[in-house]
């Protein structure tokens, strides 16, 4: 039988020396693996935006709304002034239904019957005060000359005719001029009102507020004679 050596120089076999050195090299591995990964996890986050980034995002919104705020402003400003000028009208006609309802009465102070414009001159009518105007309560609270929405209505009235008396065209019919004032127009301090004949007129465009110097709005028409009816009254005018 064959004997084993016994010499203590006794090594384990080449296959199973091989096999723990491949098990320390891949445990190595998986060790350094680790690690990076812990490196990789406690690296800072670099994505976003940088200051630089941010401020040139800032500067170009700036510019687009500086651009755009002029033509925003002057849209706002020309609605504004264009409803007004709807109301305004609005007063206008309920002035003149008053006059051809009798609610307007001459002689009675506060009713805002027309003043006499000049002769052949009806465009030439001087500016009212507040005492001789016809004001339309638009916000519900009253007339009072603070207010932004109320109106106060000017008449003039003329008529060719000599042979009316007493500064009262009723009887005869007259041409009336109309001039629709802010409330504000006539508040205390506010600047006089410029005479309307020769002036510009106001535009709704691009105006804002508008002007409260001047009318709002300005037309005439005419006022037919108690119990005639208009034809006549505007036919016996024309004929003198």
């Amino acid at each position: 039988m064959n004997k084993l050596p016994k010499d203590n120089s006794y090594s384990p076999p080449l296959l199973l020396k091989g096999a723990n050195t491949e098990t320390e090299f891949s445990d190595q591995q998986v060790e350094n693996k680790s690690g990076n990964c812990v490196q990789k996890s406690q690296q800072p986050q670099e994505g976003g935006y940088t200051i630089i980034e941010s401020l040139v995002a800032m500067v170009v919104v700036s510019v687009l709304m500086i651009a755009i705020a002029p033509v925003m402003a002057f849209s706002v400003a020309t609605r504004v002034q264009a409803r007004r000028t709807e109301l305004a009208t609005q007063a206008a006609r309920a002035y003149i239904d008053a006059l051809r309802t009798g609610a307007a009465k001459f002689g009675v102070v506060g009713s805002g019957f027309p003043i006499p414009a000049p002769p052949g001159d009806l465009a030439g009518a001087r500016v009212p005060t507040v005492g001789e105007t016809y004001c339309v309560d638009m916000d519900g609270g009253g007339c009072n000359t603070s207010s932004n929405k109320d109106f106060y209505v000017q008449g003039a009235w003329l008529n060719k005719d000599t042979s009316i008396t007493g500064g009262d065209p009723t009887s005869k019919g007259y041409q009336l001029l109309v001039r629709v004032y802010r409330a504000d127009s006539f508040a205390s301090g506010a600047p006089t009102l410029k005479p309307p004949k020769g002036a510009t007129k106001q535009s709704i465009v691009g105006s804002g507020l508008g002007d409260r110097t001047m009318p709002v709005v300005e037309m005439s028409t005419e006022i037919p004679a108690a119990g005639t009816p208009s034809y006549n009254s505007i036919s016996d005018r024309l004929k003198k």
